[in-house]
C-alpha cells in the first residue's frame, strides 16, 4: 500500500509511473487527496473538542474546590455540548479513515524506474539467457506422456481423489520430487537464508498485509464458517513475511533472510490446452520460497544477490533459462520491479516459468507495519523482497523433457545425491 506522504510528495511521478501499468491514477489519486484533507480536518476539530473538554474539566474541578459552584455548573453544561462534538467527529474520521484506507488498497505498487512500459507477457524485457537447448529426436514425449510411461505422476487418480490439478508423484516421481525439495532448501541455506516452517493456512490480516486480498481473493481456497475465516496459501510468501507484521526492527537486525518449503494453492482457472497440460498449471504444487527484510538503502542490491542465487541453481540443474524484466501490464499488483525466470522445454518447445523474484520496497511493510530505527533513532519502513527458489511442478517438467533418452530419463548430476538413483527407467 502507498504511503499518502509518498503520494502527496511524488503526485505526478505516481501518475506517471502507474501509466506504465496502463492504469490512469489520476482520479484516485485526486480522491486520495481530498480525504486526506478532510481526514486531517476531522482530526483537527477533534483534538480541539478533546482538548477543550480536558481544559474545562480542570477549571470545573477548581471552581468546585474554590465553591464557584454556579459557574463550574455552567462550564458542566458546556463539557455535555462536547461530548457530542467528540462522538461526531470521532465518527467522522472513522467514515473518512476507512474510505482513505479502502481507496489506497486499491492502488497498486508504483513500478520501478527500470520496469518497461507494456501491456501483456510479450512486452517483457528478456536480460539474460543461458544454457544450450538440447535437441531432442522426433520420438521425444512430453512430461505428461514420460509420467505415465515410467509410472511417475498420476494425473487420473488425482482427480478421482480430488479433482483437476491435483496429481500423485509415485515411486521415484515422488523421491525426486522430495529431492528438488531438499536440494532447493540446502542451497538457500547455505547462502545465509534461515529455514522456517509455517502455517499453511492464514487469517484475513496476513492474507491483506501481503497483497494477496483485497487483489486476490478469486486465486485463493477460502475455509468460510461459523468457527474459520482462513485462506489457504498461494505461496510461502504469506506466511513468511507476516512473521515480521507489527514488528519494530533494529538497524543491526537487517536484513532478515528467510526461506520456507510449503505446498501452495491457487483457484486460478486456466484455458485448456497442451499450455496447461500436466504439470504446466497446478491447483496445488510445491515451491520453496526465499524472502527478504532490507534497509531501503540495499534493496535493489538484494535483489541482484538473489537473481544471481536463482541462477546459480540453475546452472547446477543444467537447465537452459532465461530471465525477463516483467513489463509494466504484466506486473504483479504489490510489485515495485520483477525478474521471471523460464526454463525451455524442449519436448513442448515453449518456454516455462518456474522462478519470480520481486522488489516491493514499501508497499507492503507499510500495510504490514514493519518497520525499523534506522542511525538517528527515527522509525521507517522496510523494504520486502521475495522469489521463487523454486517452483516445483515446472522444474520437475524441464528436467523430464529434457533430460529424456532412448533408455529412460537421466536425473542431474546435483541430484543424484538426494535421490539415490541416476536414471528413471
Amino acid at each position: 500500500m502507498l504511503q499518502v506522504a509518498f503520494i502527496k510528495e511524488n503526485k505526478d511521478l505516481v501518475i506517471k509511473r502507474l501509466a506504465k501499468r496502463n492504469v490512469d491514477a489520476s482520479q484516485m489519486i485526486a480522491e486520495v487527496l481530498i480525504l486526506d484533507e478532510q481526514r486531517r480536518a476531522a482530526q483537527t476539530k477533534l483534538d480541539n473538542s478533546l482538548s477543550e473538554s480536558n481544559s474545562i474539566s480542570k477549571q470545573i474541578g477548581q471552581l468546585f474546590k474554590s465553591g464557584d459552584t454556579e459557574k463550574a455548573t455552567q462550564l458542566k453544561a458546556r463539557t455535555g455540548k462536547l461530548k457530542e462534538e467528540v462522538k461526531v467527529f470521532t465518527e467522522q474520521l472513522h467514515t473518512v479513515n476507512e474510505a482513505l484506507q479502502d481507496l489506497l488498497y486499491k492502488i497498486p505498487n508504483v513500478p520501478h524506474n527500470s520496469v518497461p512500459a507494456g501491456s501483456t507477457d510479450q512486452d517483457n524485457e528478456e536480460v539474460f539467457s543461458e544454457g544450450e537447448i538440447p535437441k531432442l529426436k522426433d520420438s521425444a514425449l512430453p512430461h505428461w506422456e514420460l509420467a505415465k510411461k515410467y509410472e511417475i505422476i498420476d494425473f487420473e487418480l488425482g482427480n478421482k481423489i480430488t479433482g483437476a490439478g491435483f496429481p500423485v508423484y509415485k515411486g521415484k516421481g515422488a523421491r525426486l520430487q522430495r529431492a528438488l525439495i531438499n536440494y532447493f532448501l540446502d542451497k538457500n541455506t547455505a547462502a545465509g537464508y534461515k529455514e522456517v516452517q509455517v502455517p499453511h493456512l492464514v487469517n484475513e490480516t496476513s492474507a491483506r498485509g501481503t497483497g494477496q486480498l483485497p487483489d486476490k481473493e478469486g486465486q485463493m481456497y477460502h475455509i468460510n464458517s461459523n468457527d474459520d475465516n482462513l485462506y489457504l496459501i498461494p505461496t510461502a510468501e504469506v506466511p513468511a513475511t507476516n512473521l515480521f507484521r507489527n514488528d519494530l526492527l533494529t538497524e543491526k537486525e537487517l536484513p532478515k533472510a528467510i526461506t520456507s518449503y510449503t505446498p501452495c494453492f491457487r483457484r486460478e482457472a486456466g484455458s485448456y490446452g497442451a499450455h496447461v497440460r500436466g504439470l504446466n498449471r497446478l491447483h496445488q504444487f510445491d515451491k520453496v520460497e526465499i524472502l527478504r527484510v532490507e534497509h531501503p538503502s540495499r534493496s535493489y542490491e538484494a535483489l541482484d544477490e538473489m537473481v544471481a542465487h536463482v541462477k546459480q541453481i540453475l546452472q547446477e540443474l543444467e537447465l537452459p533459462y532465461r530471465i525477463l524484466r516483467l513489463c509494466g501490464g504484466d506486473l504483479g499488483f504489490t510489485s515495485a520491479l520483477t525478474y521471471d525466470f523460464e526454463i525451455f522445454s524442449a519436448a513442448q518447445n515453449r518456454w516455462l516459468e518456474v522462478s519470480s523474484v520481486s522488489n516491493f520496497e514499501t508497499f507492503q511493510s507499510n500495510r504490514l507495519k514493519l518497520r525499523f530505527k534506522n542511525s538517528t533513532g527515527k522509525s521507517e519502513l522496510a523494504h520486502t523482497l521475495n522469489g521463487s527458489s523454486l517452483a516445483l511442478p515446472r522444474i520437475l517438467a524441464g528436467i523430464l523433457e529434457n533430460y529424456q533418452t532412448d533408455n529412460g530419463i537421466r536425473v542431474p548430476a546435483v541430484l543424484t545425491p538426494y535421490t539415490g538413483f541416476e536414471s528413471i527407467d
